[in-house]
C-alpha cells in the first residue's frame, strides 16, 4: 500500500465486511472504529500501516479552520492545534511509528485518514453540525498535509444503524451532511440500517 489510490482499494475491499460487522453488534464509536480496523486488516491492511488515534500536533498552522480552533483556547494554550483522526492508513515509510513524538512525519507519510461517527445518542439523535464538523476538520487537515508538500483522502464514515429511529439521523441531515463532504472534497460513506451510500465506483 504505497499511494492513497491504493489505500481506498483497501477501504473499498473492506466494506462489505464493515457493513456486515458494524450492523451485527450495537455499540459506541470507538467499538465501531476497532471493528473497521479489524476488516480493514482482515482485507489485506498491513499492520504496520494502519493507526489508530493519531495525535498530530501542528504547530504552524496553515488551514483556516484550525487556526480559529487554536484562537478558541485560552491564550496560555494557543500555538497550534491538534488533530486526532480516528483511523489513519500510511505509507510504508512511517516505519510502523505513529507517536505523538513526531507529528511532521506522521502527517507526511499519511495516505488516507477516516472520521467515524455512530448514532449511539441516548435521547438524542446523529445530527447534521457533528458531523460537518467532522468533515471541515478533514479537509482543514488534508490542507495542512498539502501545505507539507504531500497529500491524503479524507473520509467521512457514518454508521448510523440505532435501532431508534429516534437516533438516527433524518434525511434533511443526510442530505445536507453529503453535501458538505462533496464541497469540501471529502469521500462519504454512510452504513445505515437498511441502505448504504459509497462511491459509484465501488460497484
Amino acid at each position: 500500500m504505497n499511494t492513497s489510490d491504493e489505500a481506498i482499494a483497501l477501504l473499498r475491499d473492506a466494506w462489505p465486511m464493515i457493513v456486515e460487522e458494524c450492523r451485527a453488534c450495537l455499540g459506541g464509536e470507538l467499538h465501531y472504529q476497532a471493528m473497521i480496523y479489524h476488516c480493514l486488516r482482515s482485507s489485506g491492511g498491513p499492520r504496520g500501516q494502519i493507526g489508530m488515534n493519531v495525535k498530530q500536533w501542528i504547530t504552524n498552522v496553515a488551514s483556516e479552520v484550525f487556526r480559529k480552533a487554536d484562537l478558541r483556547k485560552h491564550v496560555d494554550y494557543r500555538g497550534g492545534f491538534e488533530p486526532i483522526p480516528d483511523i489513519v492508513l500510511f505509507k510504508p515509510t512511517v516505519g510502523a511509528d505513529w507517536r505523538r513524538r513526531n507529528p511532521e512525519h506522521t502527517m507526511r507519510e499519511m495516505l488516507v485518514a477516516i472520521e467515524v461517527k455512530a448514532s449511539e445518542r441516548h435521547l438524542n439523535r446523529l445530527g447534521r453540525a457533528e458531523i460537518c464538523r467532522d468533515i471541515e476538520k478533514l479537509a482543514a487537515h488534508k490542507e495542512e498535509i498539502i501545505a507539507r508538500g504531500s497529500d491524503m483522502t479524507p473520509v467521512m464514515l457514518v454508521v448510523d444503524t440505532a435501532p431508534d429511529e429516534e437516533e438516527r439521523m433524518t434525511e434533511w441531515a443526510l442530505q445536507e451532511s453529503r453535501e458538505r463532504a462533496s464541497e469540501m472534497g471529502v469521500l462519504w460513506l454512510y452504513l445505515g440500517r437498511d441502505r448504504v451510500e459509497k462511491p459509484s465506483s465501488w460497484g
